[in-house]
């Protein structure tokens, strides 16, 4: 269910005032591929968690809940999906996602899924090997037990399908920017291309949000032409994510914020 956010998240508390959003470079009309390190000051929204509903065709398809922490000095992101209702009943799922980056410049270090998506279970760990640019995939399939190992090619940096909302949520989001950047999921790697289109006022169970809203697509790699997916960020410094929309070839999903969790 997340690997369709392809760029993915920071997910209620209301955002607080608005302030001057951090100094970082922004990318021209024609950017080239890469992961941008956050400045020094940068504040993750640490020890917070997102809850979102998620709906498909007006139907309550299921909850959705990110939360980041520091661990060791990494960036921890746990991302825990689960369907209800309707959809719960055609098309059952339990999915945990949790990915690690590096805090000083954003580049995804490994990746654990957990997926239970109707009969199907898997359990799959993805690590990117700098050293050798090469990303790491071994999955297990836990109802056959067979298993597969995968290497690919890898550039100095990449974000992944789960850190990747964290990750835009840093940017500078001004309507007419553009950003282009790697993101690897253990397949080669999906350039995505995400453009800060427009703002908009956003209603949502947490309330009503000034926000920004960002397409991102893939433009190269096994997720391109897969789907796009709209995201609305809170037009302050927070770029908290309200809304997020994914339109594929099977329907629509929207994910719409509740609430925010403070530990």
């Amino acid at each position: 269910m997340f690997a369709i956010l392809s760029a993915t998240l920071s997910l209620g508390q209301t955002p607080s005032a608005p302030s001057n959003p951090p100094s970082i470079a922004t990318m021209s009309a024609a950017p080239s591929s890469r992961v941008i390190s956050p400045p020094p000051n940068y504040a993750f929204p640490n020890g917070q968690t997102y809850v979102y509903e998620v709906e498909w065709h007006l139907f309550n398809a299921g909850t959705a809940r990110v939360t980041l922490g520091l661990d060791g000095g990494q960036e921890h992101v746990t991302a825990i999906a689960d369907s209800a209702g309707v959809v719960n009943a055609l098309y059952k799922v339990h999915d945990r996602f949790e990915a690690f980056f590096d805090p000083r410049t954003f580049c995804s270090l490994r990746v654990s899924k957990h997926t239970e998506e109707s009969s199907r279970s898997r359990q799959t760990e993805l690590r990117f090997d700098y050293s050798r640019n090469k990303s790491v995939l071994d999955e297990k399939n836990l109802k056959t037990g067979e298993q597969k190992h995968v290497e690919n090619d890898l550039p100095a940096c990449v974000s992944d399908v789960v850190s990747g909302f964290y990750y835009l949520a840093s940017l500078p989001l001004q309507p007419g920017n553009l950003y282009t950047f790697p993101i690897n999921d253990g397949n080669k790697t999906t350039e995505v291309k995400a453009r800060v289109e427009t703002r908009e006022q956003v209603k949502a169970p947490a309330g009503t949000f000034q926000t920004v809203r960002v397409k991102a697509e893939a433009i190269s790699g096994a997720l391109q032409g897969r789907g796009t997916v709209w995201a609305w960020f809170t037009d302050d410094a927070n770029h908290t994510p309200v809304q997020m929309r994914s339109k594929l070839g099977w329907g629509t999903l929207l994910f719409r914020l509740q609430r925010i969790e403070k530990q």
